[in-house]
């Protein structure tokens, strides 16, 4: 067994386990793996231990794996955040977006999306922690954004993404993440094909799972340090 397959299995064990102590569905938490950064081979290795879902935040670097990789028949997610001048291999080689955070850059995947696709999966990125240095619609406008998405023929929208400033104290992160998760139940009502609550990372996904994220975007915890 490689050292990422031991990984995927601690951390797989871990989350179920998350996911029997706050009472959530067994099986309800799905991993993202976050590739950037990650060599071709690490990614095989990871695929070969049951994932099939990768996140990536450098549009060059994700083209030359998605072309390397196609035998493997992969999910890929475009994480990064986004330039308006990128949406078309964005929309054209993606099956999701999670960090669409504007009007205009909704308006140029779908545009970009083909009729003969599927649409593409996308969730709205919300900067809970209002950073100036940080992608996402302010959670109060987050609702305006899903209405746009939500018209647009090419995109299927699924849910919302956070990406909070570091905390380091449980307590802490969980309120922050309860932020997300309530918008996103209300949400949900308006919008019922919303099924993805998109936050909790290495350091914070236990936090994450209580209260109520559907995907982990996982780096550091299945691929090591970056490279």
């Amino acid at each position: 067994m490689t050292i990422v397959a031991e990984h995927i299995n601690k951390l797989v064990t871990s989350l179920r386990s998350f996911e029997q102590r706050y009472e959530k569905p067994a099986g309800s938490v799905k991993l993202l793996a976050v590739s950037k950064r990650q060599s071709i081979e690490k990614i095989a290795e990871a695929h070969s231990a049951g994932l099939k879902d990768f996140g990536e935040n450098y549009l060059q670097e994700a083209l030359e794996k998605i072309e390397k990789l196609k035998p493997l028949d992969l999910n890929w997610h475009f994480i990064g955040p986004i330039q308006a001048n990128k949406t078309k291999p964005i929309a054209e080689e993606f099956q999701w977006v999670h960090s669409v955070d504007r009007t205009k850059i909704a308006l140029r995947l779908n545009e970009h999306r083909a009729d003969s696709r599927l649409p593409l999966n996308v969730c709205v990125q919300v900067n809970l922690s209002n950073e100036a240095n940080k992608s996402g619609v302010a959670l109060q406008d987050a609702e305006d954004l899903c209405v746009c998405i939500a018209r647009l023929p090419h995109l299927k929208l699924r849910g919302l993404m956070a990406i909070p400033a570091p905390l380091s104290v449980f307590d802490a992160q969980r309120v922050c993440f309860r932020l997300l998760a309530n918008e996103f139940v209300r949400l949900q009502s308006l919008y019922p094909q919303m099924d993805t609550l998109s936050m909790g990372m290495s350091n914070d996904y236990e936090a994450a799972i209580a209260e109520g994220s559907t995907l982990l975007r996982i780096g550091t915890g299945i691929f090591g340090p970056r490279e």
